[in-house]
């Protein structure tokens, strides 16, 4: 299992969003990456600072940005985009077409389920377990 630290989680939206600019080809999952940071324009400037801080920079010396709002924020959400893509739990898709529906909107739905992943992840770390898909599912069926 993938298990990147905060900083390469950091470096690979910084990355995707320099590449972007210099319309370079990107690859693997820095596609879908840009989408998401497409999607959240209030994190435009933050990404465009933090793009044009020098690879050789200390994380001290960095753009200072707020991470829980930001990359947490993207992560998440390329998560529920990873999983919407093999329906996994199963019937996520499903929740998440009745949630756009009710929503009226795709971004709404997907925070929904943001909010529910959060809650899991959190939930999870604190006990010291595995995710509990049943539970987010649930949690996602219980949104609207």
């Amino acid at each position: 299992m993938f298990n990147p630290s905060p900083e390469q989680v950091r470096r690979f939206f910084i990355d995707t969003w320099a590449k972007h600019r210099a319309s370079a080809p990107l690859i693997g999952l820095e596609p879908l990456a840009l989408d998401v940071m497409k999607a959240h324009p209030e994190y435009w400037s933050l990404l465009e600072q933090a793009a044009g801080a020098p690879r050789t920079r200390g994380a001290e010396e960095a753009p200072q940005v707020p991470e829980h709002n930001l990359y947490l924020h993207l992560s998440l959400h390329l998560a529920i985009e990873e999983q919407l893509s093999i329906d996994q739990p199963r019937g996520l898709g499903r929740e998440f077409e009745r949630l756009a529906a009710a929503k009226g909107e795709r971004h709404a739905a997907l925070h929904e389920i943001l909010e529910c992943l959060g809650e899991t992840m959190w939930r999870a770390q604190r006990d010291g377990t595995p995710p509990d898909a049943q539970g987010y599912l649930e949690c996602v069926r219980r949104r609207g």
